[in-house]
């Protein structure tokens, strides 16, 4: 038997639609939506983006995302004016033990590693 995928439940606070358009902008595909549950995909990655708001989980949760290139991540994220169009906090590259990343806390407070 095989694990064939992983796709977890992101919160999205209570600004469900404007979280699914930064998701997009950030370059995930909306495969699917249905009542309080969104699909997002890109290149294998999936998730689940739910509308559930609760400011204690989305601040303690976290996710990483495996990326070719952090440095072009980046200049595409700070290209697209992100932080200031959506209210997120973008860190810049830095090196890491386990690779070059890049941190997003997103409109709910997710922190996403985006590493390379």
């Amino acid at each position: 038997m095989k694990f064939l995928s992983l796709a977890p439940f992101v919160p999205s606070g209570n600004k469900h639609e404007e979280s699914k358009k930064l998701f997009q902008e950030l370059g995930f595909t909306l495969n699917w939506e249905q009542g309080d549950l969104a699909g997002f995909g890109k290149d294998g990655c999936s998730f689940i983006l739910q509308r559930f708001e609760s400011k204690g989980f989305a601040e303690n949760f976290m996710l990483s995302v495996r990326i070719s290139d952090a440095k072009e991540f980046h200049e595409m994220v700070i290209g697209k004016k992100l932080a200031e169009r959506f209210g997120i906090r973008v860190g810049n590259v830095s090196q890491q033990p386990y690779g070059k990343e890049v941190n997003i806390i997103d409109i709910a407070g997710v922190c996403w590693h985006f590493i390379e």
